[in-house]
């Protein structure tokens, strides 16, 4: 780390749980961001922002107007243009040194596995149980913590799912994927836009204790936000011991 980092990540250095060691550790690590939206936007500022090293950002959507009510990773001047594209040019003007790799493509298959193993943790800020279920079971198989997240209407969630923890349970166990869940969109349903920035930055902030090796990240746990009362309750998750996901760790 030279001068110039010591001096912008000097309030993380200050911090006697992150340090020197625990800000070099974000420097050089990876994270995938799949979603560049409501959730990916926060959660890629504030992993830019704190330095971690390499952004790999995936979306196939285009920026339109109405993203811009919650998606603050985009600027009016980018409506039409591809979402990662704006992205990039965002986490530029915020931070220079972080290398953001944009993927314009909904992620699946070996793409998929190839960016998972790739990273050293994946942010799921997607917006459908077919993706969520596909990062998880990538995760999965390569080893790599995942930190999902939602917000739907004032509601929100986020959990933390660790296959390097044998207690973990993934994705799945909590959302089997043979099961019939509502599925719902804030394009339909709507969604409170600053919500969206809590759980986004709740991502980013499980992330970075992930990759630096400081704090207790949520793993295990499922908390339940209310933004119309601010109310955040948390729920132990049990791993299903004959989930065909991670039953077989």
């Amino acid at each position: 780390m030279d001068d110039r980092q010591l001096l912008r990540y000097g309030r993380h250095i200050l911090l006697e749980e992150i340090g020197i060691e625990a800000q070099e550790r974000l420097l050089g690590a990876t994270a995938l961001i799949v979603g560049a939206g409501g959730l990916g936007s926060p959660a890629a500022l504030y992993l830019a922002a704190a330095g971690l090293g390499t952004l790999i950002l995936a979306d196939a959507d285009t920026v339109d107007l109405s993203n811009l009510q919650r998606q603050i990773l985009h600027r009016e001047d980018s409506i039409g243009a591809l979402k990662v594209e704006s992205g990039q040019r965002t986490l530029a003007s915020i931070n220079a040194d972080v290398q953001v790799v944009p993927l314009a493509a909904r992620l699946a298959g070996d793409a998929l596995r190839e960016a998972v193993s790739r990273s050293q943790v994946v942010l799921d800020c997607s917006d459908n149980f077919a993706t969520r279920h596909a990062v998880n079971r990538a995760c999965f198989e390569a080893g790599v913590p995942l930190v999902s997240g939602a917000a739907i209407r004032f509601d929100g969630q986020l959990s933390v799912f660790d296959p390097r923890d044998a207690r973990s349970p993934c994705y799945h166990c909590v959302f089997p994927e043979d099961q019939s869940f509502e599925e719902v969109r804030c394009a339909v349903m709507g969604v409170f836009a600053p919500l969206t920035g809590i759980v986004g930055t709740m991502q980013a902030a499980e992330a970075l204790k992930l990759v630096g090796g400081f704090g207790t990240p949520a793993t295990g746990r499922l908390l339940l936000i209310d933004s119309r009362t601010l109310q955040i309750d948390s729920v132990t998750l049990a791993r299903d011991p004959h989930c065909p996901v991670c039953s077989t760790r």
